[in-house]
């Protein structure tokens, strides 16, 4: 059966391997029958920052924010593509996590006798999530010595308060020291990481 899957991807430059990440998985997700939902933030002028009505409101008077929205409310999978800058993802993505992982779209608060919030309540239908990251710094310093901030942010924020239950990251790196025989070998994995996670809605019959 097919599925609504999101993809964002958070890149400025339109060489970059997130580019080529996020073509590899939109390729394969729509060979395996799937309905693809892609956005290219920088490409589409994706506008990062909560005006003073929306965060009053939790409503985008912005009509590509809205669409977003509606896209993955409707989404059963979502697969995100962003470098590691300063263990964050693009201001032009954490503006997209700001304006489109919001109450009432993502999540609601539940409040209390007192009035006071009590938990996040999650309400996305997404089954399955991946994140596909590249860094310059290798995934060992990343988890000792800079604490996996993506990490953080991933699974134990937005997952987690979303309803996300599964949720998987996957980091490319050193990309500065990579070579095109690594590139080529990573974006198989990718291939095969989308493959296992969204596998195609039809067998395909041999003719021989």
């Amino acid at each position: 059966m097919s599925m609504n899957i999101s993809l964002v991807l958070g890149h400025p430059r339109p060489d970059s391997f997130c580019h080529a990440i996020a073509a590899t998985a939109v390729t394969t997700l729509r060979t395996n029958g799937h309905v693809v939902a892609f956005h290219d933030l920088y490409a589409e002028g994706f506008h990062p920052l909560v005006t003073a009505e929306e965060s009053r409101t939790r409503v985008s008077d912005d009509p590509l924010v809205e669409q977003h929205c509606a896209e993955l409310m409707r989404a059963e999978g979502l697969i995100v593509v962003h470098p590691n800058w300063w263990g964050q993802p693009p201001a032009i993505l954490k503006g997209w996590i700001d304006r489109v992982i919001r109450p009432g779209v993502a999540y609601d608060l539940a409040v209390g006798a007192s009035g006071a919030r009590t938990q996040h309540i999650g309400r996305l239908h997404v089954r399955t999530a991946l994140v596909f990251n590249t860094s310059d710094t290798p995934l060992g310093q990343e988890q000792t010595r800079f604490g996996d901030t993506l990490g953080i942010l991933w699974k134990t924020y937005i997952a987690t308060l979303s309803g996300i239950p599964d949720i998987q990251r996957h980091l490319f790196s050193v990309m500065a020291t990579s070579t095109s025989e690594m590139r080529v070998a990573w974006l198989e994995e990718v291939r095969s990481i989308v493959h296992r996670s969204f596998p195609a809605t039809h067998t395909v019959q041999s003719t021989a």
